[in-house]
């Protein structure tokens, strides 16, 4: 809206407003106008979640440490939502699809875990929508999101090519090499491409909600998963840069670097309130929404293969969880860590909470700059 504003009509009458056009100035906006937004309304959402009652309840099976938490807001991902799709209506160009297809992906999910945090406050219990409930839920959002891939690929807008780390010539197409062998395997093209954005944007928004369960740990991860992807939004968007790096370059994505830098700064202003002692969580409408908008982002500009690096700590959690429970189902109730997910592992191992997340940090910072290392050695 400002941009059409600035930009579009008034930098005819004002030249100096063409800086308006430049996407690192959108960008640098965008990001700041989240942060402030988040920073500003965040008391006023922390007093009403309050006055609502809608607070965490904690797990009687989880670290007994957590259980002074019960009562603190939770719901807080409205914020952080709120201060995404603001920033992002304002300073990124409306007439680009990929801005809304983020933005589904965003809403959709967040709207999942909205549901199943209602149902848990309103019933003052442990207990929303059922795992399955769930699950449905996500990948029916991610087939929906699945299809408009498909309406962008047929207009030649989307490529369904992989980039691949350390290989520069290897790039698997989920569609077009299918096609080209045999009729009959087009269902199965059209089956494994679908599968395979449900595996990619489920399993994102699934691993960060697993993740948010100490202060600041999920939502500090996301700074840096935000911050790494928004440089590789610009570089995948930006013809010259793609071409020297040779990445897969999509005409007019430029504007997806405005939707990650939002998720960048809202997720740096919900931090103010949310590290230890937390003032507010951000249930799973937050964690929910922020893992389905790093999946989407990721699938649209084809680093799909880089998401397992940037978020590594997710992956690591994801995968703690599915560990634990696979080997107590085949192991005759025999557990691979103290408790999961894994950073539950080390606060039973007597590490404070706040060194556990700190140390997540360091180390989710270290694969994210591997990540982007990887650009260059091709």
């Amino acid at each position: 809206m400002l941009y059409w504003l600035l930009y579009q009509v008034l930098h005819r009458y004002i030249p100096a407003f063409r800086v308006f056009g430049y996407i690192t100035t959108r960008v640098a906006l965008a990001s700041l106008t989240a942060m402030v937004l988040a920073l500003a309304l965040g008391p006023w959402m922390i007093r009403k979640l309050r006055a609502w009652s809608f607070g965490q309840h904690i797990r009687e099976e989880g670290p007994q440490s957590h259980q002074k938490k019960a009562g603190t807001p939770t719901m807080g991902g409205l914020l952080i939502v709120t201060a995404i799709v603001a920033p992002t209506l304002l300073w990124a160009d409306l007439n680009n699809r990929y801005i809304w297809i983020a933005l589904l992906g965003l809403l959709g999910f967040g709207a999942i875990g909205f549901i199943d945090d209602y149902a848990k406050v309103s019933k003052k219990r442990n207990l929303g929508l059922t795992a399955r409930q769930k699950f449905w839920l996500q990948i029916l959002c991610a087939m929906v999101i699945a299809f408009f891939l498909l309406m962008l690929h047929a207009d030649q807008r989307y490529s369904t090519a992989i980039n691949v780390p350390f290989f520069k010539q290897f790039k698997p197409d989920l569609l077009v090499e299918t096609w080209t062998k045999n009729f009959w395997t087009y269902p199965l093209a059209f089956a494994f491409f679908y599968l395979f954005i449900v595996f990619i944007m489920v399993g994102s928004s699934n691993a960060v909600n697993l993740t948010d369960g100490l202060d600041g740990l999920a939502i500090g991860l996301m700074i840096i998963a935000s911050g790494a992807m928004t440089a590789l939004t610009y570089v995948t968007s930006h013809a010259d840069f793609s071409k020297y790096l040779d990445l897969t370059h999509l005409l007019n994505s430029q504007e997806l670097t405005i939707f990650v830098a939002s998720m960048f700064g809202a997720s740096l202003g919900f931090l103010w309130f949310n590290c230890h002692p937390a003032e507010v969580f951000m249930g799973d409408v937050g964690s929910m929404a922020l893992g389905g908008g790093l999946g989407i982002v990721a699938v649209l500009i084809k680093q799909e293969v880089l998401l397992a690096f940037i978020g590594g700590i997710y992956v690591l959690e994801a995968l703690s969880v599915i560990l634990q429970v696979g080997s107590y189902k085949l192991r005759h109730g025999k557990r691979i860590f103290k408790m999961a997910p894994i950073h539950h592992h080390f606060e039973a191992l007597g590490w404070p909470e706040s060194k556990v997340v700190v140390r997540f940090w360091i180390v989710g910072l270290v694969m994210a700059l591997f990540a982007l290392t990887t650009l260059k050695l091709r």
